[in-house]
């Protein structure tokens, strides 16, 4: 959500995080922003009386169990649990930590899309953009992508960091053993293919194939059809459930353009 400054001007949103990329002696702050908004719409639990419902854990007898009854159990391969404690947890945790570690850059073709997780936009940090400008430069010219690291609530992740337009974005990327093989979901072998059928498949893909992405094809056509629904009801006066003001959780729900502008504001205020 946009927020507003000492002179309770709007000036967009606030960064989920902060921190500096650095390899070598390089280091550029950076600030950053969810790469895409919500847009789903939310849903929840009630009871037959209009009453919200919550979850609780229940024991096998049927006993209500608090959060200092419920235990952390590690599956191992052979099926049994190893109980880890909060305690335990705690000294596992990385260290803390503002640097993004760049270990390595890639090509960005180099990096399976099944790896990629979660988008993240990264703004120039602090007074100056021109470190920022100059990786961002570099980066984008040789099409290549930085493997980096970096601590956020007590977990480390694996990031991505990848330049266009002169900005940098950031994707967090799934681990190696995250990913199934082709062996463990039991696919069948690569068969060779005649060419007759192979040329039937190629014309077949050759007509559905356009010069250019129309950005229709990645609307959700049912979560429209949901709003209006929605919205239908409401002006009915059907099915509608008051519930109390401030309950709705917007956290998740940032201005993509108010981003985007944030980062125009900030390329401007330092030439390279």
């Amino acid at each position: 959500m946009p927020h507003k400054n000492d002179e309770d001007q709007e000036v967009g949103p606030l960064p989920f995080w902060s921190g500096t990329i650095t390899f070598g002696l390089v280091s550029v702050p950076v600030d950053m922003f969810p790469a895409v908004q919500t847009r789903r719409v939310s849903s929840r639990t009630f009871g037959p009386e209009g009453e919200q419902l919550a979850r609780r854990y229940f024991s096998e007898d049927g006993i209500l169990l608090s959060d200092a009854d419920v235990v952390r159990g590690y599956e191992l391969d052979s099926g049994r649990f190893i109980v880890i404690t909060d305690d335990e947890l705690d000294k596992l945790e990385p260290r803390k930590s503002r640097d993004i570690d760049l270990r390595r850059f890639v090509k960005r073709d180099e990096i399976p899309f099944s790896m990629f997780e979660r988008h993240y936009v990264l703004a120039p940090g602090g007074e100056s953009v021109k470190a920022y400008h100059l990786l961002a430069l570099a980066m984008e010219r040789d099409e290549l992508a930085g493997i980096a690291t970096y601590v956020m609530r007590g977990r480390e992740y694996l990031v991505a960091i990848y330049a266009e337009t002169g900005l940098l974005f950031g994707a967090n990327l799934r681990f190696v053993d995250e990913l199934r093989t082709p062996k463990m979901i039991g696919l069948p072998k690569v068969l060779a293919a005649e060419p007759s059928d192979l040329r039937k498949v190629r014309s077949a893909v050759k007509a559905l194939t356009a010069r250019s992405l129309d950005t229709k094809l990645f609307q959700d056509d049912e979560e429209e059809a949901l709003k209006k629904l929605a919205k239908r009801k409401h002006t009915q006066s059907q099915d509608v459930i008051e519930i109390g003001a401030g309950d709705d959780d917007e956290s998740e729900r940032e201005d993509v353009v108010d981003i985007m502008s944030i980062l125009k504001q900030r390329m401007k205020g330092e030439k390279a």
